[in-house]
């Protein structure tokens, strides 16, 4: 396998505190989830992450399939507490393609979510499911 990027990210103080890129280009507060925090938490950065790169894996299939569309992807991430202690998250993946037909569509999201880094490192992990909206 050949490196074709790598980041780096800086956390300071965990869930109360800031987290920052090397570069100075992003920097911000970290507070644990909750609806009065004025920073971002883990689970938002997450599914930042996920979204995005799930919508690229989209845009990937649809020039495949020599398709268009203004592809939105909503990646809801969540939080639950585990019965044997501790906490895991869960994704639901919500995949819009606009234009597209219903079955072409869910083939499309389909090969996204296996062609998907962040679907690949997810599988087996944590539960995601994909939806078509």
């Amino acid at each position: 396998m050949k490196k074709q990027y790598e980041t780096t990210m800086i956390n300071r103080g965990g869930r109360q505190g800031e987290v920052e890129a090397p570069n100075g280009k992003m920097h911000m507060k970290v507070e644990p989830p909750s609806i009065h925090a004025e920073g971002t938490n883990p689970e938002q950065l997450f599914a930042a992450g996920y979204a995005s790169c799930f919508n690229g894996a989209v845009q990937h299939m649809l020039k495949e399939h020599q398709l268009e569309s203004d592809s939105e992807v909503k990646a809801r991430v969540s939080l639950y507490k585990s019965d044997e202690g501790g906490y895991e998250i869960g994704v639901v993946l919500e995949t819009s393609l606009p234009g597209i037909e219903k079955s072409e569509a869910e083939k499309i999201v389909e090969e996204a979510h296996e062609f998907c880094p962040y679907s690949k490192a997810t599988r087996g992990n944590i539960e995601v499911d994909v939806e078509l909206v």
